[in-house]
């Protein structure tokens, strides 16, 4: 009796030493923890997520995003904590990239400072697009593959910055794609559009389709738009038009991604293109 005792005990030591020995899952993250990177993620059912100590959203499979915007550095840490009280905490760097900087000096004073009133209505514009990017849906459509809105060459790129007669200006936060006036531009992946204006001072045709979780693309100079606010758009459907209305030196699609507050690079979310 003693001998089964022992076993038993011997046993249940063991159960106890396997169970304190299994390791909490790792959520799935794709993406790259650089200036203007996307994170897609996903983890169990019922987890909760925290970037830097701040909630993230979280679908109910388990998907969330995130993304770092151009000027951020240093590091970042994400944790999950799963529905039975296990954690899960990782640190990671984030990288710095070197962006195109390029100077213009001797240019006139009405270049480089719009009039008052266009000032007033560049700032009305503004508040649009703010509006727009305010919802925080549901829709996990962010964390499908993308595929470029339109076909043709790069002619610029995200990050790139001028300086205008010492002034630094804006920083470019999208990829410009040079196409001819009415080249198709189609939704890169599904969504909800949330602003189609053909008017505005510096983007011209623009137009806002809400991937979910904070997550917009941004499509400027349209020539045409060919959808409403509130329209459901698939990934592929044709949604506009390449042209060059607003402030463009030519007929380009400039395309751009935000999560939040963040202005991300798009060129992270589908395949290289040069």
């Amino acid at each position: 009796m003693r001998k089964l005792l022992i076993a038993l005990s011997l046993l249940s030591c063991t159960w106890v030493s396997t169970s304190a020995l299994a390791e909490v899952p790792e959520p799935s993250l794709r993406g790259e923890f650089t200036q203007g990177g996307i994170i897609v993620g996903k983890t169990t059912e019922g987890a909760q997520v925290t970037l830097d100590g701040e909630p993230l959203k979280v679908s109910r499979n388990g998907d969330f995003v995130f993304g770092f915007g151009r000027d951020v550095t240093g590091s970042a840490t994400l944790s999950v904590t799963y529905a039975n009280g296990d954690s899960w905490e990782e640190t990671f760097s984030i990288s710095e990239r070197e962006f195109d900087i390029q100077r213009i000096d001797g240019l006139p004073s009405r270049v480089v400072t719009p009039d008052p009133e266009v000032v007033a209505e560049i700032r009305q514009n503004s508040a649009e697009v703010w509006e727009a990017r305010q919802p925080r849906t549901d829709f996990t459509y962010f964390a499908s593959n993308f595929i470029w809105p339109a076909e043709g060459p790069i002619s610029g790129v995200y990050g790139s910055q001028r300086v205008l007669n010492g002034e630094p200006r804006t920083p470019h936060y999208g990829v410009d794609v040079a196409a001819p006036t009415g080249t198709p531009v189609v939704a890169p992946a599904n969504g909800v559009v949330t602003l189609a204006h053909k008017t505005m001072v510096l983007s011209g045709g623009t137009l806002i389709i809400d991937h979910g979780h904070g997550v917009f693309s941004s499509f400027l100079h349209l020539n045409d738009i060919h959808v409403e606010v509130g329209d459901y758009v698939e990934q592929g459907a044709q949604v506009g038009e390449i042209g060059e209305t607003g402030r463009a030196t030519g007929p380009h699609l400039d395309w751009r991604i935000n999560w939040g507050n963040e202005r991300l690079d798009p060129e992270f979310l589908v395949p290289a293109r040069r």
